[in-house]
C-alpha cells in the first residue's frame, strides 16, 4: 500500500481574510509611573498573531489612531476566535525602574463581533481587569473590521504546502517569525503567561477532537408506538464513536472533566390534573439512560424519533409519445399522488419533459417486506388522459439511505405497459428518476411533497427570520423663514407643530416657542420611531400651522431612512438644516422641487444601542441590540423536538359535516421562527422535527404554538386567517444544563364560552450548555437591557406604543414569505393584546400580590403564636435563642444567611422536575364570570348593548371605590406619622416629644443590651400579663390627625 500523501497541485488564487484593529483612543486611564500619569501602549493578540501599537507618553487619555492588521486562518470559524486587547504602561518613561510594565487593562472581543468593511463604527470599550485584585478604571475606543482579498500565489502555495507538511517545532517557530512583526517592535512587551483562553483557541486546530458525551453500549429498547416505529434494528457502533456539537458548542465544552457531561433524562411523576404538564412515556423519555446517550451519538435529530419515508424524486422524461401536457402518478398500497404538469425548455422537443418535484410518502418498511408491496410510477397525457408508460418497483428492494449519505443520483428506466400498448406505440421513452428510504432528516424532506392540500406551499415546514429593527429618534430644533399668515388676531402667537411619518407611524410635537427678534420657532423635542431593515422608507416631515381650526401645511422635507447616521452609544450626532418645500415639491431631501418654505434643523440618528421589543417585556426571548457589535457571545444552545399532538378537537368540518383538523406547529425564539409541516385531517399529528436556536441569555423564554392551517384550502385574495389551537412557554433558566425534557403539555385557549382544552403538544427540548460555565454564571449579573435603556430610558407608554408598531413590522414581514406565516399567528405568538383591560388579569395580580405577601404574613403568624404561648417548649427556645442573639450581636447576619441557606436546602425536595406550563388557577380561569369574560373579549371602542356598558361601568366604578378606600387608608396613616413632630396637635406631640427625651435618658443610662432583652420578654410576655385591649401606643397613634377631615 502507497503511504505516501497525495501531492495536490495548490490553487492558483485563494481568498484570504484581513481582520483589522483601528486603536483610536483611550480615556481616563489610571495614572501608574508614580508621577500622576501613564505611558501607555496597546498590545493586540489574535490567533497567535501579536502586534503592538506605539508608546503615548505621559497622556491619560492618549489617542493612536493606529491600524493592525491580522491574518484569518479559518474564516468560517472566526465567530468563535478571540481577540485580545491589553493596554500597559511603558517602564521606561516611569519614575524609577520597575522589573515589568504595567497592567492598565484588558478587552476581550468574540468573532461574532467583527463588522464587515464598511460597517464598523467606533465602539468604547470598558477596561476589565485581569484578577479580583487589580485596580483599572478608563476606557479604550476601537474600529474592528474585516475584508476579503485575493492572496498572492506564492503565498498561497507557500501556506498550501505547510499545511500539508506534518508539524515541527522549527518550522513553527519560522512560521511565527514570518507572521510576528519585526523584533524592533515587539520590544519591551508583558511577559506571556499561559491562560485558558490560548490554550481553548489552540485546541480546536488539533485534527481530533475531545468527545463530549460518554459513550456507553447497551442494547436499545424496543418500543412499539404506530406504524412510524417499526424500524429495523441499527446494527451496534463501534464504542469509539461518539457525537460531536458544532464548534460553538465544543468551545464551550473545553475544561470539562475528562470523563465528559452525561446527559440525563427526565424522570418526573405527573402532576394532578388534566390542566398540568406531564411526562410521556416514549423512546425519547422512556429510554434508559445509556440508551439513550448512544442515541444521542448517532443521530443528529436525538430529541425526535426518526420517521420513515419513501421518497420518489421524479425529474424528466425522454422519447415520449406525442402529448400535449405530461403529469406522472405515483401509487403505492396506501398513497396515491400525482405531480404538476411538466415543464418543456424553451427549443427542446415537446417528448423530453422535466418535473424536477420529490414526493414523501409514510412508510412502514416491515409490513411492506411482508406483504410484498409494490411502488408504481406511471406517465399520463393531460388532455386525454392517456397512458404514457410506467414502472414498478418492489418496496422491499429498495435502497436505505441514512445521512450525512450524499444523495442518491436519478438513473432512467424504461417505460413499460402492456403488450398492446407498446406495439402500437402508445408508450415508448425513458422516465430519470430516483427512489429511497429516508427519514424527515433527509435534505429533500422540507420541499417534498406530502399532502394532497390545493396549496401544498402552505404545507411545509420553514425557518424564518425576523426583520432587523432599529429605533429611529428624530429630535426636533428650530425651524426659520416660515410663512406664516399675516391675518392674525392682535396678541395672539401662532400654534405651530412639527408633524412626523414614517410608514404607518406618526407623531406630532408639541407647540413651539417663538422668538420675536428672529421669527424662529424652538422646540427640542424628541419623537422615536421603529425602522426596518431594508432602509427604503422615507421620513416625511410637515409643518403645520394649527392657529385656525383647519391646519396648514407651511411646508413638508422627505429625508430616505438610508442616509440617517447610525450610531451604538451615546455619542452627540450634529444636527442639519433641511429645506422645506411647497406642495408643487417631488420630495428628494429639499432637493429644490418645489418653493422654497424655510427650513427645519433637525438631529437624526438610527439607535443600534436599544433592544427594539417586539414582545411583552415578560415573556421576552431576546434583548440583545441591534448593532452586531454589542452581541456577546452564546452560552449555549437550545434544542427544541416537536414531537407531535394528542386529541386535537375538530376545527373544521369536511365532506360533509365531518370534523377535521390539520394542525402545525410553530416555535418563536429570538429572530428565529420555526413552522413545522401541517398534518392533513389528523387529530393526532406526529411532526418529530428538531430546531435548536443559540442562546444568549439564560433568563428568556421559547414559544411554542399549535394552529390549524385554512390557507392550504384558499387563494392569496381569501385570505382567510389560520385558527390558533393554543400555545405553551417554556423559560430557559428553568432547564437544568443537558437534561432532556420529554412532556406533553395542554393546550387552552380562553374563549368568550370560557376556558377550553383544545388538545395536548409534546416537545422534548433540552439547554446545551455546561452547568458551571463562568458566562452563564456571570449573565445572572449582568443588566437585562442594553446599556442605552439605562443611559437614555424611554418612557412606558412610548415603549408600548413602540413595541405595538414593531409586533406590526414583523407580521408585515412574514407575511411576505412563502409560505407566509399570517399576522394572526405573529400577533397570538408575540401576545399582542397582552395589555387589554381585562377584570380577569387583575384578580390574578392581586392573588400574586398576597402570594408574595404570604411569607411575610406567616411570619406575623408565628410570631403571634409565640408570644401567646401556644407552644411553650417553642416559646422556650426562642427566649433562648434571643437572648444569645442579644448578647452576642455578631452573630445576627450569619444567623439569617444560615437560616435561608436552610430553607433553600428545605425546599430542594420540593423543586419542579419539569419545566411549568399555562397555569390555570393562576390566571383565575377556572372561575371566570361569563360576564367578565365577554368584557375582556370586548373591542374598543366597545360594541355591545348600551345597559350593558352601563352595568359594567357601576362595577367598575364599585371597584373603584375600594381601591380609593385603601388608599386613602395608606394615606392617613402617613400622615399620622407626620404628625407626630408637626404640631397639628399640640399636646400629642409635647406628650410625643417628652417620651423621646424620657427613652433618651433611659437609653444612655442603661446598657443597650439590657433594653433588648427587656422589651424583647416583654413583647414574649406570657398571657395572663397581657390586656386584651389594644396598647397604650396603639391606641395614641390612632388617635393622631391626619389631613382627611380636610377632603371636600
Amino acid at each position: 500500500m502507497n503511504t505516501t500523501p497525495f501531492q495536490s497541485d495548490p490553487p492558483p488564487s485563494r481568498m484570504q481574510r484581513k481582520l483589522v484593529v483601528e486603536v483610536v483612543e483611550a480615556r481616563n486611564l489610571l495614572p501608574k509611573d508614580g508621577q500622576g500619569s501613564s505611558s501607555a501602549y496597546v498590545v493586540v493578540d489574535f490567533d497567535a498573531q501579536k502586534k503592538r501599537t506605539s508608546t503615548k507618553f505621559r497622556d491619560l487619555n492618549p489617542i493612536w489612531n493606529e491600524m493592525l492588521d491580522f491574518a484569518v486562518n479559518d474564516p468560517q470559524n472566526m465567530d468563535y476566535d478571540e481577540l485580545d486587547i491589553e493596554v500597559y504602561n511603558d517602564k521606561r518613561f516611569g519614575n524609577g525602574g520597575g522589573r515589568k510594565n504595567h497592567f492598565l487593562g484588558r478587552v476581550k472581543i468574540y468573532g461574532s463581533q467583527f463588522s464587515r468593511r464598511g460597517d464598523e463604527g467606533l465602539v468604547y470599550f470598558p477596561l476589565e481587569k485581569k484578577s479580583v485584585f487589580s485596580w483599572i478604571r478608563g476606557e479604550i475606543g476601537l474600529k474592528i473590521y474585516y475584508y476579503d482579498e485575493v492572496a498572492d500565489e506564492n503565498i498561497a502555495s507557500h501556506h498550501h504546502q505547510q499545511l500539508q507538511q506534518p508539524p515541527q517545532p522549527q518550522p513553527q517557530e519560522a512560521d511565527e517569525q514570518y507572521i510576528h512583526p519585526p523584533p524592533q517592535q515587539m520590544q519591551n512587551l508583558p511577559p506571556e503567561k499561559p491562560s485558558f483562553e490560548s490554550a481553548q483557541s489552540h485546541s480546536y486546530q488539533e485534527p481530533q477532537q475531545p468527545p463530549v458525551v460518554i459513550v456507553e453500549e447497551s442494547p436499545p429498547q424496543e418500543v412499539m408506538q404506530g406504524p412510524s416505529d417499526n424500524h429495523p434494528p441499527r446494527p451496534p457502533s463501534p464504542p469509539h464513536e461518539v457525537h460531536r456539537y458544532p464548534p460553538e458548542v465544543r468551545k464551550m465544552q473545553v475544561g470539562r472533566p475528562p470523563g465528559g457531561d452525561r446527559i440525563r433524562v427526565a424522570a418526573a411523576k405527573r402532576p394532578n390534573g388534566d390542566f398540568s404538564p406531564r411526562v410521556i412515556n416514549s423512546k425519547i423519555g422512556g429510554a434508559s439512560e445509556a440508551t439513550m446517550e448512544k442515541k444521542t451519538t448517532h443521530n443528529p435529530y436525538n430529541l425526535v424519533e426518526p420517521m420513515q419515508y419513501l421518497f420518489v424524486r421524479i425529474v424528466k422524461a425522454r422519447g415520449l409519445p406525442p402529448n400535449e401536457s405530461a403529469y406522472v402518478k405515483v401509487r403505492t398500497s396506501n398513497h396515491f399522488v400525482r405531480s404538476k404538469p411538466a415543464v418543456n425548455r424553451p427549443g427542446e422537443p415537446t417528448d423530453s419533459p422535466e418535473w424536477n418535484q420529490v414526493f414523501a410518502l409514510g412508510h412502514n418498511r416491515t409490513d411492506s417486506a411482508a406483504s410484498g408491496a409494490t411502488l408504481e410510477i406511471s406517465a399520463w397525457d393531460a388532455s386525454s388522459e392517456s397512458f404514457l408508460g410506467g414502472v414498478c418497483f418492489d418496496l422491499s428492494e429498495v435502497p436505505v439511505r441514512d445521512p450525512p449519505d450524499s444523495p442518491l443520483a436519478p438513473q432512467w428506466y424504461r417505460l413499460e405497459g402492456s403488450a398492446a400498448d407498446q406495439n402500437s406505440g402508445r408508450v415508448s421513452g425513458d422516465i430519470q428518476l430516483s427512489v429511497w428510504i429516508g427519514t424527515q432528516v433527509d435534505e429533500a424532506f422540507p420541499e417534498a411533497w406530502s399532502s394532497d392540500a390545493p396549496h401544498v406551499a402552505h404545507t411545509r415546514s420553514k425557518v424564518y427570520q425576523s426583520p432587523k429593527l432599529w429605533y429611529l429618534r428624530v429630535t426636533v430644533l428650530e425651524a426659520q423663514d416660515l410663512h406664516i399668515a399675516p391675518n392674525l388676531p392682535p396678541l395672539t402667537a401662532p400654534e405651530v407643530r412639527v408633524k412626523a411619518q414614517l410608514g404607518f407611524q406618526s407623531a406630532r410635537t408639541r407647540r413651539g416657542s417663538m422668538n420675536n427678534h428672529s421669527g424662529s420657532f424652538h422646540w427640542h423635542e424628541d419623537m422615536i420611531f421603529v425602522a426596518g431593515e431594508p432602509l427604503e422608507d422615507c421620513l416625511m416631515l410637515m409643518v403645520e400651522d394649527r392657529t385656525s381650526k383647519e391646519p396648514m401645511v407651511l411646508g413638508h422635507a422627505m429625508i430616505p431612512v438610508s442616509s440617517i447616521e447610525q450610531r451604538i452609544d451615546e455619542r452627540f450626532v450634529p444636527s442639519k438644516w433641511h429645506a422645506l418645500e411647497g406642495e408643487g415639491g417631488g420630495g428628494g431631501g429639499g432637493g429644490g422641487g418645489g418653493p422654497y418654505c424655510g427650513r427645519i434643523s433637525l438631529r437624526l440618528c438610527l439607535e443600534g444601542g436599544y433592544h427594539v421589543l417586539e414582545e411583552a417585556a415578560h415573556v421576552c426571548s431576546d434583548f440583545r441590540p441591534t448593532a452586531k457589535q454589542l452581541w456577546k457571545p452564546p452560552i449555549g444552545v437550545l434544542e427544541l423536538g416537536i414531537l407531535g399532538a394528542r386529541g386535537l378537537l375538530p376545527m373544521k368540518a369536511k365532506n360533509g359535516g365531518k370534523g377535521s383538523t390539520d394542525a402545525y406547529c410553530v416555535a418563536k425564539y429570538g429572530k428565529k421562527w420555526v413552522r413545522t409541516r401541517t398534518i392533513t385531517d389528523s387529530f393526532d399529528p406526529r411532526w418529530h422535527e428538531q430546531y435548536t436556536w443559540q442562546v444568549y441569555d439564560p433568563c428568556t423564554v421559547l414559544t411554542v404554538g399549535v394552529f390549524d392551517n385554512w390557507r392550504m384550502f384558499s387563494d392569496v385574495s381569501d385570505d382567510r386567517p389560520d385558527t390558533r389551537i393554543g400555545k405553551i412557554r417554556i423559560r430557559v433558566s428553568t432547564l437544568e444544563s443537558n437534561k432532556v425534557y420529554t412532556n406533553s403539555y395542554p393546550l387552552l385557549v380562553l374563549l368568550p364560552s370560557g376556558l377550553k382544552k383544545m388538545g395536548e403538544v409534546e416537545v422534548a427540548v433540552r439547554f446545551a450548555c455546561p452547568s458551571l460555565l463562568p458566562d452563564v454564571c456571570a449573565a445572572y449579573g449582568q443588566p437585562l437591557l442594553p446599556r442605552m435603556h439605562y443611559i437614555r430610558p424611554l418612557g412606558v407608554a412610548q415603549q408600548d406604543a413602540l413595541r405595538g408598531a414593531a409586533t406590526k413590522m414583523v407580521a408585515a414581514w412574514l407575511a411576505r414569505a412563502e409560505p407566509p406565516l399570517g399576522p394572526e399567528v405573529v400577533r397570538y405568538m408575540l401576545d399582542a393584546d397582552s395589555h387589554s383591560w381585562s377584570m380577569r388579569k387583575s384578580k390574578a395580580n392581586w392573588y400574586r400580590i398576597v402570594g408574595v405577601l404570604a411569607w411575610a404574613v406567616g411570619l406575623a403568624k408565628w410570631l403571634d403564636n409565640i408570644r401567646r404561648w401556644r407552644n411553650p417548649v417553642t416559646t422556650v427556645l426562642v427566649h433562648i435563642l434571643y437572648l444569645v442573639l442579644v448578647w452576642y450581636p455578631d452573630l445576627v447576619v450569619p444567623t439569617a444567611f444560615l437560616y435561608v441557606v436552610m430553607i433553600g436546602v428545605w425546599y430542594y425536595r420540593f423543586r419542579p422536575k419539569i419545566p411549568a406550563g399555562m397555569d390555570i388557577r393562576l390566571s383565575q380561569a377556572e372561575t371566570v364570570d361569563p360576564d367578565e369574560l365577554d368584557e375582556e373579549f370586548d373591542t374598543i371602542p366597545s360594541s355591545r348593548r348600551p345597559e350593558v356598558i352601563r352595568a359594567r361601568y357601576d362595577r367598575l366604578r364599585i371597584l373603584a371605590v375600594r381601591v380609593q378606600t385603601i388608599l386613602g387608608d395608606f394615606a392617613a396613616q402617613g400622615e399620622r406619622i407626620q404628625a407626630l413632630v408637626s404640631w397639628r396637635d399640640p399636646r400629642a406631640t409635647k406628650l410625643f416629644i417628652t417620651i423621646c427625651l424620657v427613652i433618651t435618658i433611659v437609653l444612655y443610662v442603661v446598657p443597650a443590651k439590657m433594653v433588648a432583652v427587656a422589651l424583647g420578654f416583654y413583647y414574649l410576655r406570657h398571657p395572663m400579663f397581657r390586656d386584651t385591649m389594644p396598647t397604650a401606643s396603639l391606641s395614641f397613634f390612632r388617635r393622631l390627625p391626619s389631613l382627611s377631615d380636610r377632603l371636600i
